[in-house]
């Protein structure tokens, strides 16, 4: 099929690499930080409440396994013949010993119709003996490593409480492009402190740099986070973008943005019993599809 939309979204990115529908299936494998435990910092980033991306079935009681098979049997009832992609996304999934990491990807590899890995991680968090491993896999499997950018800026990052550096970002996304290895990164639009065209530079200084992927969203104020505190505190300090003015955002984003550069998501949706705001009302294949019409619009 044809795409008609003036970029490459993640289904056309998996349709030129599988013959088969293909599902990420999130896993929480119980690790940490190190912006949380104490090596960098604690509390972690003032953005964070990781409970907005975990699926129901995704809990650490659980093992690999026993998720793999829960989110496999949700997906497999509609499309039997589909396989899957393990998807560490919670926390910081390469801050352990390299023998216990790779003993819970392995775990997910062995499960039958899983075709691959996706491990979602911190710049800082990458050590070489780890990257051995993604580029040997990477010659039999399916593999990308996403990395959290979440701004280019450095006095933003130090704002969020990142702990690390955007040349950390950049070296991390070079180490492991240079491996083969499909390489994503994570941004969040809308941070403190940054305005409408320091965002937008993110895109020229994005395409610079060898990235597969790229995940947007939409910076949301989330219960029980130092970030909600703080805008409690100084609200002046934040824009919070209704979804028409965030669409002409993203519009212009990737209008900048290096066409070969997949955009996998323009948006986030947390829990509704978590978030603050912007609570626009969408589900994001609804957002998805104000963005196409408005590309159509706009002639971008």
């Amino acid at each position: 099929m044809e795409n008609s939309k003036p970029y490459r979204d993640f289904g056309d990115f998996l349709r030129e690499i599988f013959p088969h529908k293909v599902q990420k299936i999130s896993i929480n494998a119980g690790f940490t930080c190190p912006n949380r435990d104490g090596t960098k910092g604690f509390g972690g980033c003032t953005y964070c409440n990781n409970q907005t991306f975990s699926p129901g079935y995704c809990h650490t009681e659980k093992s690999v396994t026993e998720q793999m098979e829960e989110g496999i049997r949700f997906f497999s009832r509609k499309y039997p013949e589909m396989k899957y992609l393990a998807y560490f996304q919670a926390y910081t999934n390469t801050y352990d010993e390299p023998d216990a990491l790779i003993s819970k990807y392995e775990e997910a590899l062995a499960h039958p119709g899983v075709v691959g890995l996706i491990v979602g991680t911190r710049p800082d968090c990458m050590p070489d003996v780890l990257l051995d491993y993604f580029s040997a896999l990477a010659e039999k499997k399916f593999v990308m490593i996403e990395y959290g950018m979440e701004s280019t800026l450095d006095r933003t990052l130090v704002r969020i409480n990142r702990g690390h550096t955007h040349a950390e970002s950049e070296a991390a996304i070079r180490r492991t492009a240079a491996r083969n290895i499909y390489t994503g990164a994570h941004l969040i639009l809308g941070l403190p402190g940054e305005s409408r065209e320091e965002i937008l530079h993110h895109a020229d200084i994005l395409s610079a740099l060898p990235i597969t992927t790229l995940k947007l969203h939409q910076l949301q104020l989330i219960r029980g986070t130092r970030m909600a505190k703080e805008y409690t505190e100084h609200p002046e300090q934040f824009h919070l973008y209704t979804a028409d003015e965030y669409i002409d955002l993203v519009i212009d984003f990737i209008e900048r943005l290096n066409p070969a550069i997949t955009v996998e998501r323009f948006v986030s949706q947390s829990p509704k019993e978590l978030l603050i705001a912007p609570d626009w009302g969408l589900k994001n294949f609804e957002f998805t599809a104000k963005v196409n019409k408005r590309l159509a619009e706009r002639n971008a």
